[in-house]
């Protein structure tokens, strides 16, 4: 469910106290693994040319090939690990950010790359599905010449996959800006009500213990005068 800039935002009907974070042990997860993509990108980009001629046609067709194919799979490693953590880090996201986070502030940016990254989670999870399906088929019908056909079907995957790690590559780290922010403030927002009850909590006990109705006098000793009689 995304949230558009004009609409409230959850996290403005909660309070700080109450913000449920669960979701920001997976920031670290996605943090590595957007690294990850763009260092197999990087990798990639840093030899291809050299497969190349200077029109940038492929001149080593099998060395070009097999770089791609090296690229793809380092890349869709990542990408499962974003379809694990991303989801419900991205859900996080959006029942903690406030209207104001959209339109203003340190993570307005973040928030609007965000707004694609549902249709990329949701295509590279239907490509993981159809690959769960073709593994299934595969153990159904050539258990003896599986590992054939699997590799190559593997490579498809990961090829068709690139373009996910790209998106990825992009939204992932907004993500994880978002994610880390939100969290910290919610943090220091949880502190500070902590802070303020315990104030509250102090005071109160301080204006009961100033309240407290004065001891009675004391009875007059045995023998001693009693006032206003004469002896």
């Amino acid at each position: 469910m995304s949230v558009s800039p004009s609409s409230p935002a959850p996290a403005e009907n909660q309070s700080a106290a109450s913000v449920d974070l669960a979701w920001r042990r997976h920031i670290p997860a996605l943090a590595s693994a957007a690294a990850g993509i763009r260092q197999a990108s990087d990798a990639w980009d840093s030899v291809s040319d050299s497969f190349c001629d200077t029109d940038g046609w492929p001149v080593d067709e099998h060395g070009y090939e097999d770089g791609k194919v090296k690229r793809d799979a380092e890349a869709w490693r990542h990408v499962e690990v974003f379809l694990d953590h991303g989801p419900e880090v991205l859900a996080g996201v959006r029942a903690t950010a406030r209207s104001a986070d959209y339109t203003e502030g340190p993570i307005s940016e973040e928030l609007h790359w965000l707004r694609g990254i549902d249709a990329t989670l949701e295509h590279a999870g239907q490509l993981q599905r159809e690959w769960d399906q073709i593994l299934v088929l595969m153990d159904a019908s050539m258990p003896g010449s599986r590992k054939l056909y699997e590799d190559r079907a593997k490579e498809e995957r990961n090829a068709d996959g690139w373009h996910y790690a790209d998106e990825l590559a992009i939204r992932g780290p907004a993500l994880v800006r978002a994610a880390d922010h939100l969290s910290r403030r919610a943090d220091a927002e949880r502190s500070a009500h902590t802070t303020r009850a315990r104030a509250a909590l102090a005071r109160s006990a301080s204006g009961i213990r100033g309240t407290l109705p004065p001891s009675p006098p004391a009875p007059p000793a045995p023998g001693a005068p009693v006032p206003g009689r004469s002896r």
